[in-house]
């Protein structure tokens, strides 16, 4: 016969019911706890579906309302734009990224207009405008110039919040990039209008393949270990969390997020009072809906599950693809 168990080993009773599970949680998902990424091309009609990246596509500004009006009515509160230029000349200092005609400038403008209560925040990236496809600009040996990287990716992020991008995210992961931006916001009298929120722990994964796809941002030669950090480097994020929340960070993002949970408990500690930012990115989404339609597991729990695993390391901000589908999961 089994000894009595002691009083304090009794926990089942507190998690027998399907509402009280609910409350072992510090947090529960919510709807404005969602962001969406969108892909903007420069073609305005354009719907062109990603192979990789399950259920998205790269829309045309005029085809946005159509998207994008269904799931402001199911609950939709933010979005996150990334730019896809496919008709414009690119070259070695990213140029077309702040065109007043490019697709990121005329949607900030539309979907201000068309939904005033969605919050637009826009990547910051000189990827998709290069012409060798790296983030920053290049010295001649191909290395990346620090200072005048740092000063194009405020230039950028300034025109998005002057168009009325309520945050600009830069992805780039420039040293100094984010103490430029903030103050060229500042200087544009943007500082108290227009939120900041820094990549600051983007880490070298394989799990991009499908957005690479999807902006048609690989670079031409190379490859982004020298600015995005190594996974083995959880002392260099941790170094970088606290720069940037120093520089003027206002949400500090881990990236991607379920391999690097650990990371995000760390800046949950590191930067206790900033809301805290996590990207499921594309390779994640696409390896969820995979197993799902192996039969590996049923697609709403494992998204569920993923999702709340990031909110458990102290996630307060979630970045999906399964945005669509939580809008309808999440009670109204």
């Amino acid at each position: 016969m089994s000894p009595p168990l002691e009083i304090s080993s009794v926990l089942q009773g507190g998690y027998a019911h399907p509402l009280s599970r609910q409350w072992q949680g510090r947090r529960q998902l919510t709807k404005s706890m969602l962001m969406y990424p969108i892909f903007i091309t420069d073609d305005p009609d354009a719907h062109v579906i990603i192979k990789s990246l399950p259920g998205q596509a790269r829309w045309g500004v005029n085809r946005l309302a159509g998207f994008l009006g269904p799931l402001v009515q199911q609950g939709l509160q933010s979005v996150i734009l990334f730019g896809v230029p496919l008709n414009c000349e690119k070259d070695g200092r990213g140029t077309p990224a702040d065109d007043e005609h490019g697709p990121v400038i005329q949607a900030i403008r539309l979907l201000r207009t068309l939904y005033p209560d969605l919050y637009i925040a826009c990547d910051v990236c000189l990827c998709e405008y290069t012409s060798h496809g790296h983030c920053g600009i290049l010295y001649q040996d191909g290395t990346i110039n620090q200072a005048p990287s740092a000063e194009r990716i405020a230039q950028v992020a300034v025109a998005y919040a002057k168009a009325g991008a309520h945050c600009v995210a830069p992805s780039d992961m420039m040293d100094g990039r984010i103490r430029s931006i903030k103050q060229g916001l500042l200087d544009a009298g943007l500082g108290n209008k227009c939120t900041l929120m820094s990549y600051s722990a983007k880490f070298a994964s394989a799990l991009y393949g499908p957005f690479r796809e999807a902006a048609g941002s690989a670079p031409s030669f190379g490859n982004r270990k020298c600015y995005q950090l190594p996974p083995t480097g959880r002392g260099l994020a941790r170094r970088a969390i606290a720069r940037d929340a120093n520089e003027g960070a206002d949400i500090i993002m881990v990236k991607p997020a379920l391999p690097y949970l650990d990371i995000l408990a760390d800046a949950a500690q590191l930067t206790p009072d900033h809301p805290l930012a996590c990207y499921q990115v594309s390779g994640e989404y696409a390896m969820v809906v995979a197993g799902a339609e192996a039969g590996v597991y049923d697609l709403k729990t494992m998204a569920f599950e993923t999702v709340d695993s990031m909110i458990r390391a102290g996630a307060t901000l979630i970045l999906t693809y399964f945005t669509p589908q939580f809008l309808e999961w999440l009670p109204a």
